[in-house]
């Protein structure tokens, strides 16, 4: 009686058990973020099973949301960008980087006399963020290699990506600098690409395209799950192939984009796919080393905090020349 009593206790563990055995990655998002879209194609292809890995997703409001938890705990993997990596190691929080996306926004504008970034001058500019945003930074340093003093020329209008984008949209301002997702919604509703961030960079000394985003967690977690991250970045990869080559699993991640019409959609889709990181680790880093230099000189300490040099251990090595 005790054996079938036995028995029947492991039956019932066994139908309560997750559907497949592995390993557990706790990961944040922002709810209308591209990582959700990846997840989402995991899914509906079981590619988390084929990785041997339970994925469980914690969709969060906010970029800063996501920080918060995985500052706290809360999270083994978030979505940042390399720059905030790096400010967080200057403050002793051992952070790391791996590339996940180079999708970067753009100068957009209905004006058809902006067409350089010296056609800025004496013009409105909407900024998506603040003033120490790094595209900013950035289009305000190439703008000075062209002779041009954008806070000293142009009015600034600083304000959250939605906000921006509604004030070009209504007019009321000439220009907007916007994050790539935004850019991408304005481009599908006929405003043109002014000035691309994407050549910003090389102008500023990157040889390719940067990377922008990518998926931010704890050394100490790393040391000890590296096998399951070279499983979750594979897998990732996968997410990334199929949406570029699958009408299938861009419908799966195309659901998350409710309210979108199809030439958007078609616009979100080209230019997160034409954001797959293609180089190795070490390019990436080497690249970003001499933004970081250019950023740091304009933002300060409010920007990079203590740090003038990029510290090498913001971008991981687990997974060296595997593009995530």
């Amino acid at each position: 009686m005790q054996r079938f009593f036995v028995a029947v206790a492991a039956c019932l563990l066994l139908s309560i058990a997750p559907a497949h055995a592995g390993d557990r990655l706790r990961i944040a998002l922002q709810k209308t973020g591209t990582l959700g879209w990846e997840l989402a194609v995991v899914k509906a292809f079981a590619l988390d099973k084929a990785a041997k890995l339970d994925i469980e997703a914690i969709e969060l409001a906010s970029t800063d949301a996501g920080k918060i938890a995985i500052q706290g705990g809360g999270a083994d993997i978030i979505l940042s960008d390399w720059l905030w990596v790096a400010r967080q190691r200057a403050q002793g929080q051992k952070l790391t980087f791996s590339p996940h996306s180079t999708a970067i926004g753009a100068v957009m504008t209905k004006n058809p006399a902006i067409r350089s970034v010296r056609d800025l001058a004496g013009k409105t500019i909407g900024v998506a963020g603040g003033p120490l945003d790094k595209s900013w930074l950035m289009l305000k340093a190439y703008a000075l290699k062209d002779g041009v003093d954008l806070d000293k020329t142009a009015t600034v209008l600083y304000g959250a990506p939605p906000l921006i984008a509604e004030k070009a949209r209504q007019g009321e301002i000439d220009a907007a600098l916007e994050f790539w997702n935004f850019a991408a919604d304005l481009e599908a509703q006929g405003f043109t690409r002014a000035v691309e961030l994407a050549d910003v960079e090389r102008a500023l000394g990157a040889e390719g395209d940067v990377v922008v985003t990518g998926y931010v967690f704890d050394e100490g977690f790393a040391a000890k799950n590296g096998d399951a991250l070279a499983r979750f970045f594979a897998m990732s990869r996968k997410a990334k192939e199929l949406i570029a080559t699958s009408d299938e699993a861009w419908a799966a991640a195309a659901q998350r984009l409710s309210g979108k019409d199809a030439k958007t959609l078609a616009t979100y889709r080209k230019r997160y796919v034409a954001g797959a990181p293609k180089r190795p680790i070490a390019q990436e880093e080497a690249d970003a080393r001499r933004l970081y230099d250019t950023l740091a000189a304009l933002g300060g300490e409010k920007l990079v905090g203590s740090s003038t040099t990029l510290d090498p251990g913001t971008f991981y090595k687990g997974a060296e020349d595997k593009p995530n």
